[in-house]
């Protein structure tokens, strides 16, 4: 998903073939169907929550023509639908019940 999100930030001629052939584009990656199902619908929430890179992510909904305040709420919304954030670098290690003191 790391390498979808790091593609399509670059490459403007992917960004093109997105918006015509997204299923096509994607089977080029190795995505889980959780993945995938996410990218298709354009899920920022679900996207973020499986791991992904959030300077990667920021482009991808800007490309989705998304405010920023509403990709900061899709996150938001992702943890509190879809739970903590499951991998890389944003992995949650407090509950969503507990208060978080140390900022």
């Amino acid at each position: 998903m790391q390498k979808f999100l790091f593609d399509i930030n670059r490459d403007r001629e992917l960004q093109e073939l997105i918006r015509t052939v997204l299923p096509g584009v994607l089977d080029r990656y190795t995505l889980s169907a959780e993945e995938r199902g996410a990218l298709e619908a354009g899920d920022i929430g679900l996207i973020y929550v499986l791991g992904a890179n959030g300077q990667l992510l920021m482009h991808y909904a800007a490309f989705l023509n998304m405010p920023w305040a509403d990709y900061i709420a899709a996150m938001r919304a992702g943890v509190s639908r879809y739970g903590p954030v499951r991998a890389g670098v944003y992995a949650m290690t407090t509950r969503l019940d507990e208060k978080v003191t140390d900022i």
